[in-house]
């Protein structure tokens, strides 16, 4: 029976060997593999899959021409729903979305589609195909931030005939998936290149270095440039930080810095002048994605790694493969241990002085809350600290453009992304504050659609 065959596992590289370099962790599926689990999936005639994809990608569909060989097809089948299925095959939580909600799994394991997503979106990459680029509908449209909900809004759009533009704070485009991704993770020339190179084959345009706020305003694209619409997608890259004695010695820092340098600067690379701190031994305060990311960066770069997180493993937030990543390849991780106070001599971090903490009832969101233990504090020697406690959105864009802000500074708008002002659009992390790749890709969408609709209203 189908549903009996065990899960099909990818092909990884030797945690000793990977953890020396920043070449991609895992390697996927080989097509021998990749048949033998798209055997696995039962063709649901209620594909729970389909529904808790926030894409919704038609999971069935594309796995049952992986079933036949044809791989292209499938591909193309990921395609109607996802401009960036390499990239979700590699970063998305499917163990909470749809492999979480996949049938097999409520006795036994769910079928692996990530995995399958990313075989077949690779394997499309090996003989590429011209696009067809769809005739202008003589409309305009201006997206801001060009990370996954701002390429998935431009995606739909252009696809139906729009004029779209995507303008770009920093040097590169990707947004979060350039900077805030490892290159062990998501390889950036040889997958996210690719699939920003697909929406340039569609007809999108792009313009880095500009700072919508700063060097042109909404209003000056709407009123001056003649853009219709404008979909605000700038992410969320404010970093958090404890707010304890020490943290502004020198070797503290947020994830976001930690990663930028490293991903978007290239410092890892001999052949990169990017300055980056020299650490013999890293505490990682946190648990989250950003958390394993930065001490898996911080591990490769020749240091001793701790992660330091106030709960036990099993309420860790971060997916369950990155913390076996992470634990094979040979990062720590003290438990239920909360930093109090970075500790320093001449302006430089020695080390933390964390409590410890045991778990009382659960908070608001079900968790069970940790309290601190009098008197159990302790040392840990440190020369550098990364604080990876989560981020909130830059508030230039919003409150320039005179878009109603909530109470972090994320800007206000609809489950379609309409904002406060007509014409102007918003999602992904700059509404819903910090959240994952595909859940703001969904949202993207979401507001592709509801533009189009507006533009036609008018």
């Amino acid at each position: 029976m189908a549903e009996r065959l065990p899960r099909t596992a990818p092909i990884e590289r030797d945690p000793q060997v990977r953890a020396k370099d920043f070449e991609e962790v895992s390697l996927g599926y080989d097509k021998e593999r990749a048949l033998a689990e798209a055997s696995r999936c039962l063709n649901c005639k209620n594909p729970r899959c389909v529904q808790a994809c926030p894409v919704n990608i038609q999971i069935p569909s594309f796995i049952a021409l992986v079933k036949s060989g044809d791989f292209e097809g499938a591909a193309a089948k990921i395609a109607e729903d996802s401009s960036l299925g390499s990239v979700c095959g590699r970063v998305c939580p499917q163990e909470t979305q749809c492999e979480g909600s996949c049938i097999l799994g409520v006795k036994g394991e769910p079928v692996s589609i990530g995995n399958l997503e990313r075989f077949v979106c690779d394997e499309a990459k090996k003989t590429p195909k011209s696009v067809a680029v769809p005739e202008h509908n003589g409309h305009k449209v201006a997206v801001i931030g060009s990370g996954p909900s701002g390429l998935a809004c431009a995606a739909d759009l252009a696809k139906w005939g729009y004029e779209v533009k995507i303008f770009e704070a920093l040097h590169a485009y990707g947004g979060v998936l350039q900077y805030g991704i490892p290159e062990f993770r998501l390889p950036k020339e040889t997958v996210l290149k690719s699939e920003i190179d697909n929406l340039r084959a569609l007809g999108v345009e792009f313009e880095a270095n500009v700072i919508v706020g700063r060097t042109i305003s909404i209003d000056a694209l709407i009123d001056d440039e003649g853009y219709e619409a404008v979909f605000v997608g700038t992410g969320a890259g404010l970093p958090m930080f404890m707010r304890i004695p020490g943290e502004n010695l020198n070797g503290v820092f947020s994830a976001n810095e930690y990663l930028t340098r490293c991903n978007l600067m290239k410092a890892y690379k001999a052949d990169y002048d990017t300055p980056y701190f020299h650490a013999s031994k890293v505490i990682v305060v946190g648990g989250g994605n950003v958390a394993m990311d930065a001490a898996r960066t911080a591990l490769r770069l020749g240091a001793d790694v701790t992660v330091v997180y106030r709960r036990t493993e099993t309420e860790l937030p971060a997916r369950r493969e990155e913390v076996h990543h992470a634990m094979q390849e040979g990062v720590k991780f003290a438990f239920l241990t909360n930093p109090v106070e970075v500790l320093g001599a001449e302006g430089k971090v020695t080390g933390v002085k964390c409590i410890r903490m045991e778990l009382g009832e659960p908070d608001a969101s079900g968790r069970r809350s940790p309290i601190a233990i009098p008197g159990s504090e302790f040392d840990i020697p440190a020369d550098a600290v990364i604080m990876s406690l989560g981020t909130s959105p830059n508030p230039l864009v919003g409150k320039t453009a005179g878009l109603e802000l909530g109470r972090k500074g994320t800007i206000c708008a609809d489950e379609n992304g309409a904002t406060s002002r007509a014409g102007i659009f918003a999602g992904g992390d700059a509404v819903s504050g910090a959240a994952t790749v595909i859940l703001a890709m969904g949202a993207g969408r979401k507001a592709a659609k509801a533009i189009d609709e507006y533009i036609k209203s008018k």
